[in-house]
């Protein structure tokens, strides 16, 4: 959907493909950019050998300390150089690496497929994604996640490498998610209990999970499930939202399309116009409570924003 100007001085939606289309060509482009951002270091409580370190000691790469020597500890982890100069022999002691699962979670509905500003916040949302999948591969995580829609949803289990960043972004850039699996009449609903149901059961302990939607359509029971999901995992909430929806263009008349009908939208009411703003506001703030009372980070970001800025800005917290 897009509101085109009906006088001077009032933004259109840009011309240009790509901010109205997903290629893959276009996410692969993205992926020096992604290779530089930092995914937070979060507690890893995944139990597979991989590139982050864990709060499990052993026989890893990373040096952790050295102690007396015990009955029992190999002789091979004995530190010399501290055993000649207290006298009395030590062992050293690493810190194993672990691998962590990144999870994508993403929301293709049809009320993603709008903008007034920038791109669509499905293309928002699909560029965003990409980044994180090329940051995953650059730090050895395993990439996977869930594209979803009205008519169900699409998943990849957790992959290395970039054969499992490259799987997940040609879901994102499939259009209609016709043949996509899952539960259609609750998808078809626009509430995202299911979306959200099928992740928790996907996702397991110690994953990263970003969560990017404009989250409409959070009934209670979505709540509850991805509360339970931040339970044992590190979530980050991005919320992708258009200028538009926060806030009316000024007093007129505007004609509104989704490409097939089309309607006029009077913004001369002050009333209308505060309560449109205050119930976006109000929105957010659901979001914002949910997030802090859960231990998610939350992570608002704009059509107009360019996702890289964006990304690099927000990951600078460290989600719980």
């Amino acid at each position: 959907m897009s509101i085109p100007a009906s006088r001077p001085g009032t933004a259109q939606q840009p011309a240009n493909s790509r901010a109205v289309r997903v290629t893959v060509p276009d996410l692969i482009a993205l992926r020096r950019a992604g290779e530089q951002l930092a995914l937070p270091r979060t507690r890893i409580r995944a139990r597979t050998a991989g590139g982050y370190l864990s709060a499990f000691r052993g026989r890893g790469m990373e040096f952790d300390e050295a102690r007396l020597y015990q009955p029992g500890d190999d002789v091979r982890t004995i530190d010399w150089r501290v055993t000649a100069r207290t006298g009395e022999p030590h062992t050293k002691l690493y810190r194993e690496e672990r691998e962590r699962a990144v999870l994508l979670w993403v929301d293709d509905r049809a009320g993603m497929h709008f903008a007034t500003r920038g791109c669509l916040k499905s293309v928002f949302a699909a560029r965003a994604a990409a980044l994180l999948a090329w940051s995953s591969v650059a730090h050895g995580d395993r990439i996977g996640g869930l594209v979803f829609s009205e008519q169900g949803h699409r998943e990849l289990r957790p992959r290395r490498g970039k054969p499992g960043a490259l799987h997940f972004m040609r879901l994102l850039a499939e259009n209609g998610n016709s043949s996509a699996s899952g539960y259609p009449s609750s998808y078809s609903s626009g509430d995202l209990a299911a979306p959200a149901a099928r992740l928790r059961r996907v996702a397991r302990p110690g994953a990263l999970v970003y969560l990017l939607s404009d989250f409409r359509g959070l009934s209670t029971e979505a709540e509850t499930h991805l509360m339970e999901l931040a339970r044992h995992n590190s979530v980050v909430l991005l919320f992708v939202s258009d200028p538009l929806e926060a806030e009316l263009p000024p007093p007129g008349r505007y004609h509104v399309s989704d490409g097939s009908q089309r309607l006029a939208l009077d913004t001369g009411d002050a009333a209308f116009r505060r309560n449109y703003a205050e119930a976006f506001a109000a929105h957010q703030h659901r979001l914002q409570m949910l997030a802090r009372r859960s231990g998610m980070a939350f992570l608002p970001c704009q059509t107009r924003d360019d996702p890289v800025e964006c990304l690099r800005s927000g990951l600078r917290f460290d989600p719980r």
